[in-house]
């Protein structure tokens, strides 16, 4: 599969004629998920009273978090192919599987500087981000749905209800541990 350079960030996710293949796609969802927990673990315990201190200490775990997932799927790669040297086209793919990890900061970004420029109060911009990350985890569900063409129904509620809970699980036991 050769990249194109205007095709390599634009992945057809949602493309009905044209879907992202499961190489692609698997790792993309992994990042996503993986991105999310991470940024909503550095959110629950932020401290608002400087907002703009929680809009960089979002993006800078967005993207430390980012350098690092792209350094261990390169490696895990090179074991995977075996002894192969990269191309461009490669690393262009593994840089683009690794971009849900830095979008997942975007959205709780935005509601947090709403709230640094005082339009919303900032114990309701965090919670708000909070949420919004949560919807994002269980929405993964309804992606994995469209992959295997499957339209949503009640299964797909249930899988988003409980992949939430396990990924909220799972920042409980991340900010008690390290914070």
């Amino acid at each position: 599969m050769t990249a194109r350079p205007w095709t390599v960030l634009h992945g057809p996710l949602f493309s009905r004629s044209n879907p992202l293949d499961r190489e692609h796609a698997a790792p993309r969802i992994s990042a996503y998920i993986y991105g999310n927990i991470l940024i909503l673990a550095a959110l629950i315990p932020l401290h608002l009273t400087d907002d703009f201190v929680g809009i960089l200490i979002l993006l800078g775990t967005a993207a430390s978090t980012f350098v690092a997932h792209v350094f261990a799927e390169a490696v895990g790669r090179r074991v995977h192919e075996g002894a192969i040297h990269p191309n461009k086209s490669m690393v262009l793919h593994n840089l683009r599987d690794s971009v849900p990890i830095l979008s997942s900061a975007s959205v709780p970004c935005l509601i947090l500087a709403m709230a640094w420029v005082g339009w919303i109060d900032p114990r309701t911009a965090q919670l708000a981000a909070e949420i919004v990350i949560l919807l994002r985890i269980g929405g993964t569900v309804f992606v994995i749905d469209r992959l295997n063409n499957e339209r949503p129904n009640r299964a797909t509620l249930i899988g988003a209800g409980a992949v939430t809970v396990v990924a909220t699980a799972i920042v409980v036991i991340k900010v008690v541990l390290t914070h």
